[in-house]
């Protein structure tokens, strides 16, 4: 029986019980040798005999130098060792407190490796790798390795020392792979800089077997780092360049897969870390290789998912998930045209994603119609979420291959978008409750797929099809949801004030956004942005349904009451803008159910007169008689050039259905101010699509209400009406 003892063992435990010199426990421990390396000796019995030996003895034998004339330096080492390595191989003595306590023992024989009393003993540094690397595959022996610093002192070992060193390497990847970027001091990336420095050069250097296994190591250590600090150091260091070497020799030559995954899998994790401009540092041929990485990573996706269950597909998950990230930063990277491709290249690059899309495409829609898409574990829901996540990174670019297929599966993306979505809202609002989640966060927290799925979303709400579908799932008020969560991150509120500290926090400067805060509301204010867009367009283009929604009322009232609390920052400008507009465009649709006077709109609308009225200016220092964009525009009127135009137009269409809003155009002085403007304008010189907008506005105010002629003509709105040939608006004004 597994728990029962044979005599042999009892013998064996009598005898180092009844030993009463270290001598007599020492010609023991021979037969103890033998007796721990036979088939009966169980686990049982050897925890007994560990008992019986006492480790405080064991540990003298490790520490001691003094050693009988005759006899090996190292001989007590040796045979300590030798038993402590059989008794490392049981999860139970592995990590027995005792054993545990005694850690720094085997590193400091491990330190020592290249002294010279190991020369003629290399096994006793082999025995002490062995109970170190037993000891690190569990939980608590790496708790205890994390602790005595044993990530620095094997990254010192590597970096220093010859002998056995992959031993140590192999035990740093181990922790840093089970505690992260904590494995790391962040406040000091030098440590992590060197350790790479020093691999990253053997990777370039080796040409055998080893490249490869470094592949993998390097991958580990660089996907546990501290990012951020990785990321902002690394153009100092030399393991970028080493390591894009290494890829190139690798990626370049004939090679089977089992050297080819290993390399895809470190370009991903470095294009990830470093962005997609590592790939491109050639400086002869910077598309060279990053084309080949698309190529490969496309027909890796199309090999490991083409008729492949999800099962199948999901033990190649470490694998298709490096391909998507290298899919997905190239598309992103591409579409911002900094990259000069040639025609053929083009076609090579589409018909390429196209391929592996259309595997993608396939690949999902089979888990989407199988009955159990609901009963997911965990780790295959993320796998599918991340095959999702890299389909709406290239729909939110390729806006026409594969509709038909696309709308089929689009039901099921929202459904697990929206999943993602509020495991991750859940889990930031934990956060920032300052509660611990109870119990392991939820694996889908891990990314906000419907975060990243907004720009595809934003061309799918034009397509008819595909806004029938978003209606059909009711993805209006996930959106509206999602709306108002970026909105409490965009408007960040700091934390109430306890009673009791009060005082003391008014007489202090106002505490600075940390970098994470300031980070997050730069990419919550892209999100409100693009859920702008995204309601723009199901406004347009669905008014019928927007004009009887409830939640289409709601969100109107939202931004009525939220916008004129937006800080008046620069970075706000094109979020203030989109509220403004869409509230506009809403107001619109919706205007049957605004009542006479109602005050909510007040601030509303003046905040977005603000928007509207500063755009353009008088170009005071240069030349008093242009009209330019003014200053605090310019520089992002890309984004801003079609919303002022939009927003004029809906405000003269809001104003024939809504006319008592005309009195905040006259209240505000923005009326006469247009007039003001454009009589300083050179004749000859207003864009006609700048005059149009604003004549076609001054028309609709004149038409609302019988005060606004009267404002117009004191302003003097003749001469501006001949120097820029405003008919329609001179026939109102002053008739034929």
């Amino acid at each position: 029986m597994a728990g029962q003892i044979s005599d042999a063992v009892k013998k064996c435990i009598a005898i180092l019980q009844n030993a009463t010199s270290d001598t007599e426990k020492f010609a023991a421990l021979f037969m103890v040798t033998k007796l721990v390396k036979g088939k009966d000796c169980n686990t049982t019995a050897k925890k007994a005999i560990f008992e019986a030996i006492g480790f405080k003895f064991l540990k003298r034998l490790l520490l001691t130098t003094d050693v009988p004339v005759d006899c090996p330096p190292a001989i007590y080492k040796s045979v300590a060792l030798s038993i402590l390595t059989v008794f490392c191989n049981e999860p139970e003595l592995a990590t027995h407190p005792e054993m545990l306590a005694n850690i720094p023992v085997f590193l400091d024989i491990v330190q020592q490796a290249d002294a010279s009393d190991y020369d003629d003993n290399l096994i006793v540094v082999g025995e002490a790798y062995g109970c170190l690397k037993s000891i690190a595959t569990h939980e608590p022996g790496q708790k205890a390795l994390f602790d005595v610093g044993a990530i620095q002192k094997m990254s010192e070992i590597y970096a220093q020392q010859s002998f056995q060193t992959d031993e140590a390497l192999n035990i740093l990847v181990m922790l840093v792979s089970k505690f992260g970027a904590r494995a790391w001091d962040k406040n000091n990336p030098k440590a992590f800089h060197t350790i790479v420095n020093k691999i990253a050069l053997d990777f370039e250097t080796d040409h055998d077997e080893r490249k490869f296994e470094l592949c993998s190591i390097l991958s580990a250590l660089l996907f546990n780092c501290p990012r951020k600090e990785v990321s902002r150091t690394a153009s100092n260091e030399l393991w970028p360049g080493s390591i894009y070497k290494g890829l190139t020799d690798i990626l370049q030559s004939k090679i089977g897969k089992q050297q080819r995954n290993p390399a895809i899998i470190l370009a991903s994790t470095m294009m990830d870390l470093l962005g997609v401009e590592f790939v491109i540092n050639d400086e002869d041929k910077p598309k060279q290789f990053f084309l080949l990485l698309i190529q490969l990573a496309a027909i890796e996706i199309r090999m490991q998912l083409d008729g492949k269950s999800l099962q199948q597909a999901h033990s190649q998950a470490e694998l298709i998930t490096a391909c998507y990230i290298i899919l997905e930063l190239s598309i992103n990277y591409i579409a911002t045209d900094q990259l000069d491709l040639d025609q053929k290249e083009k076609q090579t690059l589409y018909t390429g994603l196209k391929g592996a899309f259309s595997a993608v495409i396939s690949f999902l829609t089979k888990i989407s119609n199988d009955k159990n898409k609901d009963k997911l574990p965990p780790n295959e829901k993320l796998f599918v979420c991340a095959t999702v996540r890299v389909l709406v990174a290239w729909l939110a670019q390729e806006t026409s291959a594969m509709r038909p297929q696309v709308y089929q599966l689009l039901p099921f993306m929202l459904s697990l978008s929206n999943e993602t979505f509020r495991a991750c809202k859940a889990r930031r609002l934990a956060e920032k409750a300052g509660n611990a989640m109870e119990t392991d966060p939820d694996p889908l927290s891990q990314f906000d797929v419907l975060r990243i799925m907004m720009p595809a979303l934003c061309h799918l709400a034009v397509e008819d099809e595909a806004r029938k579908i978003l209606f059909n799932c009711q993805e209006e008020e996930v959106l509206y949801e999602c709306f108002q969560f970026h909105w409490s991150i965009v408007h960040y509120k700091r934390p109430p004030v306890p009673r009791s500290e009060r005082l003391k926090v008014l007489n202090q400067p106002p505490q600075e956004l940390s970098p994470e805060i300031l980070e997050d509301m730069v990419d919550s204010r892209t999100a409100m942005i693009s859920l702008c867009n995204i309601f723009m367009n199901l406004t347009v283009l669905e008014a019928k349904i927007v004009e009887d929604s409830m939640l289409f009322n709601n969100l109107m009232k939202f931004i009525f009451e939220n916008l004129p609390e937006l800080k008046d920052i620069p970075e706000n400008l094109v979020v203030h803008g989109n509220l403004a507009v869409l509230g506009l465009l809403l107001l619109k649709q919706q205007s049957k159910k605004i009542k006479q006077n109602d005050f909510s709109i007040c601030r509303y609308i003046q905040a977005t007169i603000r928007f509207l009225w500063d755009a353009y200016t008088i170009d005071e220092s240069n030349d008093p008689s242009a009209l330019v964009v003014a200053m605090s525009y310019k520089e992002k009127w890309f984004e801003l050039m079609e919303l002022w135009f939009l927003g004029m137009q809906t405000m003269s269409g809001v104003l024939a259905l809504i006319p008592w809003i005309s009195e905040f155009a006259i209240e505000s002085g923005w009326a006469e101010g247009i007039v003001d403007t454009l009589k300083k304008v050179k004749v000859g010189t207003l864009p006609p699509n700048v005059k149009s907008a604003y004549e076609d506005f001054l028309c609709h105010l004149v038409d609302a209400n019988d005060d606004v002629a009267k404002v117009l003509k004191k302003a003097d709105a003749l001469k501006m009406c001949r120097n820029h040939r405003f008919m329609d608006l001179g026939k109102k004004l002053f008739g034929d």
